[in-house]
């Protein structure tokens, strides 16, 4: 009983992901804060210039310019955070940052991928529907699908973190430099009642898991569709492309962070387990700004005439 006070007491977690990696904290600290910069440039710069050029008010570029908006939101509820790990000896997080951290990483990915979605849907009606293509995507019907795409996992992972704070924990390591929610609920004590817990995990899941289907079937009508016309392929070549790239590496890394959190093993190198982890916060944030901005016509020609009146 004595314990069970104890546990419900503590407040804090401590985060064991970043132990191995203490010998190169000043290395791994100078690096870390690099590439976040960078990130935050080519991010917040591609933002600046779709919202100041209204030759670049498109669906198209507006979602793009969502995509960045999401890539700041999520780095920032991972990196400085990390950054300050580094610089401390003991790796704490409380509780309630905890949870809100769970949270960010969460409905970042999940926002990532509702908004690839609606970019497929806007692809193959450009394509597929030319004639139509205005009609359909209205500046109403843009804003109901953006909204859509980050107010859903926003929704889903409200709920999701609600469930997991009223769990009792026996348990206070996070074996990651982040917290995730699935991990939080495995600290749980034996007797709690997970049910609730693992029924919205797997909802969650099947939701996204079916936007990935949507997505695939998507590319695969606007692939058989192009192959049939000259100037439909150039149009793929110069939008589709970028997009396919970027959504390929994501689905790549969540994936593997996916596979790894379900049915990976302890033994792994701690460095490997971390590697793993991060992917989804290293490889997209950094590489759709640079996939769009050299790729996309448009975003190319606003940066050069840019860089040439300076």
């Amino acid at each position: 009983s004595l314990i069970m006070d104890n546990v419900s007491v503590v407040r804090t977690f401590t985060l064991t992901g970043i132990n191995e990696t203490m010998d190169y904290r000043a290395a791994i600290f100078s690096l870390t804060l690099v590439y976040y910069c960078v990130i935050l440039f080519l991010n917040i710069s591609l933002i600046v210039i779709i919202v100041v050029d209204e030759n670049l008010h498109e669906p198209m570029y507006v979602l793009l310019c969502c995509v960045c908006i999401n890539a700041v939101y999520g780095t920032t509820g991972f990196y400085p955070k990390f950054l300050l790990d580094l610089l401390s000896f003991a790796q704490e997080i409380s509780y309630e940052w905890c949870l809100f951290q769970a949270f960010v990483m969460y409905s970042f990915a999940c926002g990532e991928l509702s908004i690839l979605a609606v970019m497929a849907y806007d692809r193959y009606l450009a394509i597929c529907r030319p004639l139509h293509y205005h009609s359909l995507m209205t500046k109403r019907r843009l804003s109901q699908l953006v909204s859509f795409s980050w107010l859903t996992p926003f929704c889903i992972f409200s709920v999701s973190i609600l469930l997991t704070s009223r769990l009792e924990l026996c348990r206070l390591k996070i074996k990651r430099l982040f917290c995730v929610n699935w991990i939080i609920v495995q600290l749980a004590c034996p007797d709690s009642d997970t049910l609730a817990n693992n029924v919205v995990s797997y909802a969650t899941i099947f939701i996204y898991v079916s936007h990935g289907f949507f997505i695939v079937w998507t590319y695969m009508h606007l692939i058989r569709v192009c192959a049939t016309s000259k100037d439909d392929r150039v149009k793929f070549m110069q939008t589709c492309v970028p997009h396919l790239v970027s959504l390929i590496t994501f689905l790549t890394v969540i994936v593997f962070d996916l596979m790894y959190m379900r049915f990976g093993s302890a033994d792994m190198p701690q460095s490997l387990q971390n590697f793993i982890a991060i992917e989804f916060l290293l490889f997209p944030p950094m590489m759709n700004p640079l996939i769009y901005g050299f790729k996309l016509t448009k975003i190319r020609n606003r940066i050069l005439s840019l860089v040439y009146l300076r």
